[in-house]
């Protein structure tokens, strides 16, 4: 298998990238989900390597889950409580094991999107 997954993520309230998010991969199947992968994002907004690299790489239910809250509030964003976005989870299904799966965050302190890059 050659594909492997990614992600970027855009601190679109401040124009750059969110330097410093934690990042969490789980598999799900059925209704458990089991951590693959903890990582943190870059000064780019990217990890340093693939969260799912090849060799772990499989077709499946995977989640990445982003903590938006611990960002926001590192970066004085919000000081609400509760705030309104705290952890982003984006659940999403791999059906190519040779391909590039990038899944990227576009983030504000109230609101996010996502879609399949390249």
């Amino acid at each position: 298998m050659t594909g492997y997954l990614t992600t970027h993520v855009l601190d679109t309230a401040r124009g750059c990238p969110a330097e410093g998010l934690s990042i969490t991969l789980y598999r799900v199947e059925g209704g458990t989900r089991t951590e693959l992968a903890q990582m943190q994002t870059n000064a780019d907004g990217r990890t340093d390597s693939p969260i799912l690299p090849q060799g772990e790489f499989a077709t499946g239910t995977y989640e990445l889950e982003f903590d938006a809250g611990g960002y926001l509030r590192a970066t004085g964003q919000t000081t609400e409580e509760p705030l309104f976005l705290d952890v982003v989870p984006i659940r999403f299904g791999i059906s190519d094991p040779e391909a590039h799966y990038h899944v990227p965050l576009l983030l504000s302190p109230y609101g996010y999107s996502t879609y399949r890059g390249s």
